[in-house]
């Protein structure tokens, strides 16, 4: 394990620093959650995380022509095409997948949601899966919806989630919402190869999820299971995750889930209105059979948890269920009830023999700071999900909810936004000249996006 440390900074930077550093020390917060190298950004990602990756940087442009679910020019089409590759978007709207799934089977890819026109790019009624490696998605929206399907007809959506194989993956800037399975998810085989260290290296690993926006998970829907609104799954054996700056709301459970054996942090992520619980990890004995179980390990920092209208008496922002132990750092979070008033930050749901096992020092990647979690209820909403520069109606909607205290776990996006309508595409020719290829950045700065020429 390393300790976060610090990157090298000016001089100018070292007297800031230091400013900042009395007032933490004033309002008697620890020196890391008011550093001043933060990780967080409104429009792309400043820390890969474990996933360090360039995606399709180098590569040939892939030009995205049209809203169909597939065909010359779609985005499938796209995503298909082998060799290092960056897609960009030349028509924005809806893309109706009619119940499909898309998947991302060729690595070196960069999905460059951010190039779309107006307003930008949903993906409805279906699903995106990653299997394969070094793949960089940003600002695209992802909203299955059970679309009046039968409820517990087996018929459910992730809204992303990843496969074996899947690894160096950045997820950022996007949004997910009305997912019937998880809304954003980390999968994969559990017990591919004869050892713990195969099973690691068998399933998803090194994955970002960062600066999304994870928001009303479908409850009593269209999965087999009954209820089923989810936030992020990590499952089991996964290694090296980093879930940073996201905003998980009114997702009944798994803000997010660590299964048994995963190992991960969760950095500067706001959670508002869980319902059964908030963050958990969860080795469940009966789907371990016959297999070693092995020891998750958590590094929970600067988080901020708020109980909302669904959320069970008391819960706390981390809960251990289960039969297996989990290493555990915890530091610098907040939880709170509805009027302020403190919650715990640990507990247990279950009778089982796990124990947590507190970890002596973060195990984080290699110079992640973190903002203090006091700060985070103000700044998160103003940087997450898909093109914060002009925001789809849904997604205002959803973080006007979350700072009113009026978000609620729904069963259907109708008692919500409902789907967006699919209209006539807008369209808008790409011009690689006004884009710095190596991390698909504007050459005008991503604040020149913003209103005003500011980033907020």
């Amino acid at each position: 394990m390393r300790r976060a440390r610090a990157e090298r900074r000016s001089p100018q930077a070292l007297l800031g620093g230091m400013l900042l550093g009395v007032l933490c020390a004033t309002l008697g917060l620890p020196t890391p959650a008011c550093a001043d190298d933060l990780p967080l950004h409104a429009a792309s990602f400043t820390h890969p995380g474990w996933a360090a990756t360039r995606g399709g940087a180098g590569g040939r442009i892939e030009r995205v022509t049209s809203l169909a679910a597939d065909g010359p020019g779609s985005l499938r089409a796209a995503l298909q095409a082998r060799g290092p590759r960056t897609v960009v978007f030349e028509v924005g709207g809806v893309i109706d997948l009619a119940g499909g799934q898309l998947r991302i089977n060729e690595p070196q890819v960069t999905v460059a949601g951010q190039t779309a026109p107006e307003p930008g790019i949903t993906l409805i009624r279906g699903e995106l899966l990653v299997a394969t490696h070094d793949v960089i998605v940003q600002h695209l929206r992802i909203r299955p919806g059970a679309y009046g399907r039968a409820k517990r007809s087996g018929q459910d959506h992730d809204g992303l989630s990843t496969a074996d194989g899947a690894q160096r993956l950045i997820v950022d800037h996007c949004s997910f919402s009305w997912a019937t399975d998880e809304n954003l998810s980390v999968g994969g085989s559990r017990f591919k190869g004869a050892t713990p260290d195969a099973w690691r290296a068998a399933t998803s690993h090194a994955i970002t999820y960062s600066h999304n926006l994870i928001v009303e998970g479908l409850a009593d829907s269209v999965h087999a299971k009954g209820e089923h609104s989810k936030g992020t799954l990590v499952h089991d054996n996964a290694t090296r995750i980093l879930l940073l700056g996201n905003v998980y709301a009114s997702n009944r459970e798994r803000n997010a889930l660590f299964k048994g054996g995963a190992r991960g942090a969760m950095v500067n992520n706001l959670i508002v209105n869980p319902g059964q619980r908030a963050v958990h990890y969860n080795l469940v004995a009966h789907e371990w059979d016959g297999q070693p179980w092995q020891v998750g390990r958590l590094t929970l920092v600067g988080n901020a948890y708020r109980a909302g209208p669904d959320t069970a008496e008391n819960l706390p922002l981390f809960t251990l269920g289960g039969a297996g132990d989990v290493e555990l750092y915890e530091a610098d979070n907040i939880a709170q009830d509805r009027q302020g008033r403190p919650l715990p930050i640990s507990g247990r749901y279950t009778s089982g023999p796990a124990q947590i096992v507190a970890l002596r020092e973060p195990d984080l990647p290699e110079g992640l700071r973190w903002l203090a979690p006091q700060r985070l209820e103000a700044r998160l909403p103003l940087l997450v999900g898909a093109r914060p520069w002009a925001r789809d109606a849904i997604d205002f909607k959803q973080l006007s909810d979350i700072a009113e205290d009026r978000g609620r776990i729904v069963d259907d996006e109708t008692q919500s936004s409902g789907l967006p309508r699919v209209a006539a595409p807008t369209r808008r020719a790409f011009v690689e000249s006004e884009w710095h290829l190596a991390d698909m950045s504007p050459r005008a700065g991503w604040a020149s996006l913003f209103p005003g020429g500011k980033l907020p």
